[in-house]
C-alpha cells in the first residue's frame, strides 16, 4: 500500500504503543515469557489496587499480584496462544481479564471492572426471569389442555376417524413442550447468572468421568434409536470440586449437541485429561463440523448452526451451549469449540481441580 503524499509510511513505534496504553480508559498490563510486568498503564494500577508510588515494571507478577488462578491462566495462554477470559476478586473489586497471546510467550492482559457491568447484567437477568416466571403458570396450563385433547382426539379417531385432528393436536403438544423447555432453560441461565462462582455451599468432590456416564445414560435411548455409540478415551481418576447438578446439566448439553450433529451409526468420543491444575473435557462428533459463523457465535443466546447440518431431527432451544459456558464460568473454567483435524467438531471444557 502507497502512503498518501505527505504522511510518510512508517512502522508503529514502542512509544506509540505505550502512549495509547496509558491513556486507554481500561486497565492494560503486558507481561514477557517470564511473567514479568512490562508495562502497566495508571487504569490497571488502579484496578489492582496498586500504591501510586510503587514502581513495578520489571518485577514478577507474583510479587504485585498473589492470583494462582491468573498465573495458571497467563501460562496457559503463552503455550496455546488462545485468549481466554478470567474472573477474580482484588480485594472488594471484582475484576475481569481478558488474556492475549502475544507470541514467544508474551501475553497481554485486559483489565476491567465487573461493578457497572454487573448491574446491567443483573437487571437483564431479572427481566429474563420475571419474564420466564410469568410463562410458567400458562404454559402448565395449555400442557393440561393439550393432554386433554390428545385423549378426546384418541377416542374420537377410535370412532369416527378424527386424524387430522389428532395431527393437529400432536403438533399444539410439541410445540408446547418445546416452549416449556425453551422457558426451563431461560430460568436456569438466570440463576446461573446471578448465583456466585464456586459457590461452597453446593460443592463436593466428584469425578469427571462417573459424572459423564451418567449424562451419557440419560441420552443412551435416544443415541441407541440412531445407532450412535459413546467411544472413550483411557480413563482415570479425574477428581474436581463441583456443583454436581450443574456440571451434568453441561455434560448432558454437550453430549446432545454432539448428537444432532451426529451422522447415524457413528460415534461421539470423551476424553478427559490433565494439565497442571485443570481437568480438559474434550465431546468430539463426526458431523460436518463447524463454519467460521458457528465459531465465533456458538455459545451466543439462542445461537443455531446452519440447520441442513443437523442430523436429528431433535430442536435445541439455542441456550444449550450458552449454559454449559455459564456453568464453566461459575466453575472457573471456561469452554471453546473447534473443527477437529479429522473431521467434525470438537467442544472442550476446561474446568478447574480444586483437589
Amino acid at each position: 500500500m502507497r502512503a498518501a503524499p505527505g504522511h510518510p509510511c512508517r512502522e508503529l513505534g514502542r512509544l506509540q504503543l505505550l502512549a495509547w496504553l496509558e491513556g486507554a480508559p481500561q486497565g492494560w498490563l503486558v507481561l514477557d515469557a517470564q511473567q514479568r510486568i512490562q508495562a502497566i498503564n495508571p487504569r490497571a494500577e488502579r484496578l489492582l489496587q496498586l500504591p501510586a508510588d510503587r514502581l513495578v515494571r520489571g518485577q514478577s507478577l507474583r510479587a504485585v499480584i498473589q492470583q494462582m488462578d491468573l498465573e495458571e491462566a497467563i501460562r496457559l495462554v503463552g503455550r496455546r496462544g488462545r485468549p481466554q477470559r478470567l474472573e477474580w476478586w482484588q480485594g472488594n473489586e471484582p475484576l475481569e481479564a481478558v488474556l492475549l497471546a502475544g507470541g514467544e510467550g508474551w501475553v497481554a492482559l485486559w483489565i476491567n471492572s465487573r461493578r457497572s457491568m454487573e448491574s446491567q447484567l443483573d437487571q437483564q437477568s431479572r427481566w429474563v426471569s420475571d419474564v420466564a416466571h410469568e410463562l410458567k403458570t400458562p404454559l402448565t396450563a395449555l400442557m393440561l389442555v393439550g393432554e386433554r385433547l390428545a385423549t378426546e382426539t384418541g377416542q374420537e379417531a377410535g370412532g369416527s376417524g378424527g386424524g387430522s385432528s389428532a395431527l393437529l393436536v400432536d403438533r399444539l403438544q410439541r410445540e408446547l413442550k418445546r416452549l416449556q423447555e425453551l422457558v426451563g432453560d431461560l430460568l436456569e441461565l438466570s440463576r446461573l447468572e446471578n448465583s456466585l462462582p464456586l459457590d461452597e455451599s453446593r460443592y463436593e468432590v466428584l469425578d469427571l468421568w462417573e459424572l459423564a456416564d451418567e449424562a451419557w445414560s440419560s441420552l443412551r435411548p435416544l443415541a441407541e434409536s440412531r445407532g450412535v455409540r459413546l467411544v472413550t478415551g483411557q480413563r482415570q481418576a479425574s477428581l474436581l470440586w463441583a456443583d454436581a447438578s450443574r456440571l451434568h446439566r453441561a455434560l448432558l448439553n454437550l453430549f446432545e449437541n454432539a448428537l444432532r450433529y451426529s451422522p447415524d451409526g457413528a460415534v461421539v468420543e470423551l476424553s478427559v485429561g490433565s494439565s497442571g491444575l485443570w481437568w480438559e473435557l474434550e465431546v468430539r462428533d463426526h458431523g460436518p463440523g463447524l463454519s467460521q459463523q458457528d465459531l465465533a457465535h456458538l455459545f451466543e443466546r439462542f445461537y443455531r448452526g446452519d440447520p441442513s447440518r443437523v442430523r436429528s431431527q431433535q430442536a435445541g432451544s439455542g441456550l444449550g451451549l450458552a449454559i454449559v459456558e455459564q456453568i464453566a464460568l461459575t466453575h472457573g473454567g471456561r469452554v471453546q469449540a473447534r473443527n477437529h483435524p479429522d473431521g467434525g467438531a470438537a467442544i472442550e471444557m476446561v474446568l478447574p481441580k480444586g483437589v
